[in-house]
């Protein structure tokens, strides 16, 4: 595996690329030279056909294989180029975005301390503003621990804390949570369903992918948030939906939405903020779940739904749980139940 991702470095590449196109014309002027001299020596004596049909066939064949190499080796170099390109453009909006999502709340805060300094601000007020300085913090702090960790889980240093949960009564216990992190009225989300099954689940992971997607329905809901969840049981599978009336996703962005940095740009809710990271991040974590996250839209104004599918876990099988799981990024398994 290392020597297969070692090959298709580009520099490894670009390196095979210029020994081959070396050799290319290395061969070709000896073969030049070599035939220049032996037709001067004893050109008279040796049969042309002879040459040709051996040494000439020779290095016609090698020659185009040198040839195909050269080109197949700058063909990747252009493909690595383009996926560089874009993740660069793609990593300028991201620094972008994150600088403005710093600055507002440092604005605010600065702004705050500066009226408590200048003015003379009744203790209710203070208060007021002191609840507003920790709900900025917080959301700095929230910012920065989310850069930080994924930047630790694509360094392979995150550790996780799994264990085997009821799946569904862990769902709507994250769920819960979330709605009163986010604020939301208990008749702003709808679930259903009615599961039976197990699944080995990191329960801090799980309420970070659930908070994205809250947090992405909210956002782009361009009235009342309206969020309907269901579960259900597929083929060896537990699958929660996640079913927004927001202002949905063209076909054509779909299949970005979970690229790191990548933002959709929508006419209508132009003053969305974020960092692009949010549904990479639930992608990676359902990944290490050996589950599967997929986004689905009928269009503009037709809402998301987003589906996660998470393997059901069974007791049957406990023994190949490690060989399940066995993944670098895993640096702990908590085998017991919920």
């Amino acid at each position: 595996m290392r020597i297969k991702n070692f090959l298709r470095h580009p520099v490894v590449i670009f390196v095979l690329a210029q020994i081959a196109w070396l050799s290319l014309v290395g061969m070709w002027i000896y073969w030049y030279i070599s035939n220049y001299i032996i037709f001067e020596l004893v050109g008279d004596k040796i049969s042309t056909q002879f040459i040709s049909k051996s040494a000439n066939l020779l290095t016609l064949v090698v020659g185009l294989f040198l040839l195909v190499a050269i080109l197949t080796s700058m063909y990747l170099i252009f493909i690595y180029l383009n996926k560089q390109l874009s993740l660069t453009r793609l990593y300028d909006n991201f620094i972008g975005n994150v600088t403005h999502e710093l600055k507002s709340p440092l604005a605010s805060i600065k702004l705050y301390l500066e009226t408590m300094k200048l003015r003379d601000v009744p203790r209710s007020k203070q208060n007021e503003f002191f609840a507003l300085m920790i709900n900025d913090t917080n959301r700095l702090n929230h910012l920065i621990n989310s850069i930080l960790n994924i930047s630790k889980l694509e360094q392979k240093k995150i550790a996780h804390n799994y264990a085997v949960y009821e799946a569904e009564s862990l769902m709507r216990e994250i769920i819960t949570k979330s709605m009163h992190q986010f604020k939301l009225p208990p008749e702003a989300v709808e679930i259903s369903g009615n599961t039976d099954c197990q699944c080995m689940m990191d329960q801090n992971a799980i309420k970070i992918v659930v908070d994205n997607l809250i947090d992405n329905a909210i956002k782009y809901s361009d009235q009342k948030v309206r969020l309907t969840i269901n579960f259900s049981v597929g083929k060896k599978k537990f699958v929660v939906k996640f079913a927004d009336q927001g202002i949905g996703i063209l076909p054509d962005d779909q299949k970005d939405v979970f690229k790191k940095f990548h933002r959709v740009y929508n006419q209508n809710s132009p003053n969305v903020t974020g960092t692009g990271l949010g549904l990479y991040w639930a992608k990676e974590i359902i990944k290490f779940h050996r589950g599967k996250i997929s986004v689905h839209s009928p269009g503009a104004g037709k809402g998301t739904t987003f589906k996660i599918e998470l393997p059901i876990y069974d007791p049957l099988k406990k023994r190949n749980l490690k060989s399940l799981f066995k993944n670098p990024f895993l640096k702990k398994i908590i085998f017991e139940e919920v």
